[in-house]
């Protein structure tokens, strides 16, 4: 829009004479990409489409000057910024047809035009024009294999930074950042969620009597467990040594004492193996939903804490909410 506007304020100053034909398309241009701009605004999704209308438009624009301003020898060259910006915007097999259509066009347009081109120059343009096609190809597809690998690498480091090294599920950092969008959703909405805080039982002596390397194959194990055994709307993550947190939205106080009792049972039935040795393992779980006043996921993770040390005091291998001592 800027340059098809410097060219149409250039006529009107007499600096560049583009024609009576030409500047009436250059005033259309400008007003066609005037529009574009208003459609794109705000809505990426359009930007293909804008995009192809645009280089379309452009293209038509291209082949006016080259047949209604014949005094300027130079006009051939806005097919060379063309394929240039097509290849890089819109990737190597628009940048590769834009360049053919050029070409052929170049080509079949010479006969036709008031003052032709020469063959000596129709042979240099022809030459230039695919010199330059080549190497955009060449480039555009390196930059584009590159990006796709910076992209994956990226994914993967962000992937990597989210997930704790030993088990795989989410980290600590994750869990929370994940868990407060979710809560943030549901304050909104006015939907119930939980939280389920999960710590194994005798861990320390897992690790004394068996080694770390036992121990970090049962948390290996639980966590395999517990993820198995949560929905997919279900956010799970280690943030300490032993202890696990888990978020399970739309889900009241009696849902997820449920879910909190199923997954109790399936780690008591894991029966790890440690050498030629099964070994009991047990977890005790806190329990807690939303209330009003909690605002994070760090408000009502201090509740579940509560109620999970609850269920250590009362003998472990069991799931307690706070709302049931009150109860009671």
């Amino acid at each position: 829009m800027v340059f098809s506007g410097a060219l149409v304020l250039a006529d009107w100053w007499g600096v560049n004479d583009q024609g009576r034909i030409h500047l009436a398309v250059l005033e259309a241009f400008f007003l066609n990409n005037l529009v574009l701009t208003i459609l794109l605004w705000g809505r990426k999704e359009r930007f293909v489409a804008v995009a192809w209308s645009f280089f379309a438009v452009w293209f038509l624009v291209d082949v006016s000057a080259l047949c209604f301003i014949p005094k300027n020898e130079f006009r051939p060259i806005w097919f060379f910024v063309q394929v240039g910006v097509v290849y890089t915007i819109l990737g190597t097999s628009s940048g590769l047809f834009t360049a053919v259509l050029a070409l052929a066009t170049i080509v079949a347009a010479n006969r036709y035009l008031p003052v032709p081109f020469s063959s000596n120059a129709m042979v240099t343009l022809v030459c230039s024009l695919c010199a330059v096609s080549v190497f955009l190809h060449s480039y555009t597809k390196r930059f584009i294999a590159y990006r796709q690998r910076v992209t994956e690498a990226n994914e993967l480091l962000r992937e990597m930074s989210s997930r704790d090294p030993l088990t795989g599920i989410q980290n600590a950092r994750a869990f929370y950042e994940t868990s407060d969008h979710l809560v943030h959703d549901a304050q909104r909405s006015g939907a119930p969620f939980s939280v389920l805080f999960v710590d194994l039982d005798h861990f320390k002596s897992i690790n004394d009597r068996y080694g770390h390397d036992a121990g970090d194959a049962v948390l290996k194990e639980v966590a395999a467990c517990l993820a198995k055994h949560t929905r997919r709307s279900d956010v799970l993550g280690r943030i300490g040594g032993e202890e696990f947190l888990m978020l399970l939205p739309h889900t009241d106080l009696s849902g997820a004492k449920l879910v909190a009792e199923k997954l109790r049972q399936n780690v008591e039935a894991l029966m790890p193996s440690i050498g030629a040795t099964r070994i009991r393992v047990t977890v005790s779980i806190g329990v807690a939903r939303n209330q009003a006043d909690h605002e994070s996921i760090a408000d009502i993770r201090r509740q579940a804490d509560q109620a999970m040390y609850r269920a250590k005091a009362a003998g472990r291998n069991r799931v307690m909410a706070l709302e049931d001592l009150e109860a009671a």
